[in-house]
């Protein structure tokens, strides 16, 4: 089997256009398509359907993408480890992310890291909803939560702590809590799982945050969403330190409970699947934001 034509396939699979990944490789529109059809013809199914209007995976060319791109990490790690990967890492990286954090903190970095790997795409699929890394066939993921999941590996990025805060026009309008049983009644700013959370101290000892106990009117499922509304004054709000530590650092924000945070052990990991080959690309991305993120000041308590 051709790896040129793979890689043709996966580029048109991931575009749905034959024409702008056989430009991309170098290749004429009919000189594409031919080898398209000579791939699915050794294959002895329909790949890629196509009509005059659009072009679509097909069932098969959907079972088919993740073992393709996983050929495809194989040649490429393989070619590396002989030192046949040439002036440095090419070809397109599938990455995932909280969508707030990719603004904060990713984002930012883009320019640098485009001005150091120029001949590497980044296809970054962001959202603060849950994911599922293997099924979105992800090169690499950046995830918030202990590492229980089996078929995943993944290094730590930096810790996650999550704390409780307010505007100050919030607190000066309806008191400030001095304890967690001090919380009931209060406007909270819930994410959309409402379940109740386990509050820790410094000293060890152990509450909850019980939406149950609280009033909420403002529900959300976005991290950049839920900060905006605290700050507005909307209510209280659970948020990781990442989240809101420039805004704690102005006053814009207030810690509420400062001696108290969630007891849920999170750090931020950057994850791919046990069975993928960690190719130059995936190491090289990570290796960037653990440089250029890990033991940032005000994240961890």
């Amino acid at each position: 089997m051709d790896t040129d034509n793979l890689r043709l396939f996966v580029m048109a699979a991931e575009r749905l256009n034959i024409s702008a990944a056989g430009r991309e490789l170098g290749l004429a529109p009919a000189v594409a398509s031919a080898r398209l059809a000579k791939l699915e013809q050794e294959l002895g199914v329909e790949l890629l359907r196509r009509t005059t209007r659009k072009v679509s995976l097909s069932l098969e060319g959907s079972d088919f993408l993740p073992y393709a791109r996983e050929i495809l990490a194989q040649t490429d790690a393989a070619r590396a480890a002989l030192g046949g990967s040439g002036a440095g890492p090419k070809g397109t990286l599938r990455f995932a992310a909280p969508s707030s954090f990719a603004q904060l903190h990713i984002m930012p970095l883009l320019p640098e890291f485009h001005e150091l790997y120029p001949d590497l795409t980044l296809d970054l699929r962001l959202s603060d909803t849950r994911f599922d890394a293997i099924e979105g066939s992800f090169d690499l993921a950046l995830r918030s939560g202990p590492l229980s999941d089996s078929s995943l590996k993944g290094r730590k990025l930096a810790d996650d702590t999550r704390v409780l805060c307010a505007s100050p026009g919030y607190l000066e309008a309806h008191g400030t809590p001095a304890a967690p049983a001090d919380l009931a009644g209060h406007r909270l700013i819930a994410w959309s799982t409402l379940e109740p959370r386990d509050l820790v101290s410094a000293v060890g000892e152990t509450a909850l945050l019980d939406p149950g106990h609280m009033i909420c009117r403002t529900i959300v499922d976005d991290g950049d969403a839920q900060r905006e509304a605290t700050l507005a004054g909307a209510g209280l709000s659970m948020n990781s330190l990442w989240n809101v530590a420039h805004e704690l650092a102005a006053g814009r924000l207030v810690r509420v409970l400062p001696g108290w945070k969630m007891n849920d052990r999170s750090v931020l990991w950057l994850v791919y699947p046990r069975s993928n080959v960690l190719t130059p690309k995936t190491r090289i991305f990570m290796d960037f934001l653990i440089e250029r993120l890990a033991g940032r000041a005000g994240w961890s308590e």
